[in-house]
């Protein structure tokens, strides 16, 4: 049987204390930014032309200027009709819950190559400080529709 006896002061059992926990609190700091890998920023659309650009990155055809330009204030809390538009951006990517109580400028565009329809189809882009927060094409009418920016693949 071995027996091992060892010194410690109060000052040095402190410091060993101290500096486990630092080293700790610098392990869990250093793997929790491994794991959470930082999301890609959405661009910046600071103009008209950075607006139609960022349209025509996902292949649509729009007016360069817009039809209609809209600035609102988002509720603190989404609720219905929110609600369900933002389920709609959740499947794209946007989420609209991140722009909750500020404000929001809605640009509507007319887009001239929707499959089909040759006129009457819009976007809507949504801008929160400078960022896109959310976007859809849509066509009024009995045979409308609204769906999300992606072009349609037939």
């Amino acid at each position: 049987m071995l027996i091992w006896t060892a010194r410690l002061s109060k000052k040095r059992a402190v410091f060993v204390v101290i500096a486990l926990g630092l080293v700790m609190a610098a392990l869990i700091c250093l793997f929790a930014r491994r794991q959470t890998p930082e999301p890609a920023a959405a661009p910046q659309l600071l103009t008209n032309a950075d607006r139609v650009t960022y349209l025509c990155s996902f292949g649509w055809e729009v007016d360069p200027e817009p039809l209609e330009t809209l600035q609102f204030l988002l509720p603190e809390t989404l609720e219905d009709p929110y609600l369900t538009y933002n389920d709609l951006q959740k499947s794209q990517g946007f989420d609209l819950s991140a722009c909750c109580g500020k404000q929001v400028t809605r640009y509507t565009y007319t887009v001239t190559n929707y499959p089909g329809r040759a006129q009457g189809v819009q976007a809507n882009l949504y801008i929160c400080e400078d960022r896109p927060a959310a976007g859809d094409i849509f066509c009024a009418g009995t045979d409308g529709f609204q769906e999300g920016l992606a072009f349609p693949k037939s």
